[in-house]
């Protein structure tokens, strides 16, 4: 009898737990595209289209990336940009800081990839109908280096989420 009171009690916690982390109704879009071999080339824009968004409601958009080990830099240049459905555009060249100022990698994980959420826009609302086109490009490059890197190590999915703000 007392294990199937123990069995009980750990199922209905397991049951509890995968809900509140299943059921995120404020994500209205969620999407991670791979890099092939974790090496991300500084010509290789991410595109997101996303498309049948609220016209009323404000959101948060989120640059959500996950890196592994062979990541070498403490920060992270992005160069990411939204075309609406009317063609207008807006860019922005954003800075993360992607490690504690002892060295250890921020975001979350317990094993060597750690996902990242960035925060890109907040209280933005989608006032067109239409596709939003969001692209994502990585801007890094050495100190006193001109050109940018070739190619970065260690990024091995790089996604955009948008929350629905309550």
């Amino acid at each position: 009898m007392k294990k199937a009171m123990v069995f009980g009690r750990i199922f209905l916690v397991f049951i509890v737990i995968t809900y509140m982390t299943s059921c995120n109704s404020d994500t209205i879009y969620n999407q991670y595209v791979p890099i092939e071999n974790s090496q991300w080339h500084k010509d290789s824009i991410i595109n997101f289209k996303v498309s049948s968004i609220d016209t009323v409601s404000k959101n948060n958009l989120y640059v959500t990336l996950r890196n592994n080990k062979d990541y070498e830099f403490s920060n992270l240049f992005l160069i990411v940009g939204i075309r609406f459905p009317n063609n207008y555009q807006v860019v922005d060249t954003l800075e993360y800081e992607m490690t504690s100022p002892e060295g250890r990698f921020l975001g979350t994980g317990i094993t060597d990839i750690k996902e990242n959420k960035l925060e890109y826009k907040t209280n933005v609302t989608f006032t067109l109908i239409g596709e939003y086109d969001v692209s994502v490009q990585q801007a890094m490059r050495k100190t006193r280096d001109i050109e940018g890197l070739e190619t970065l190590n260690g990024i091995t999915d790089v996604g955009l989420q948008i929350e629905k703000l309550n």
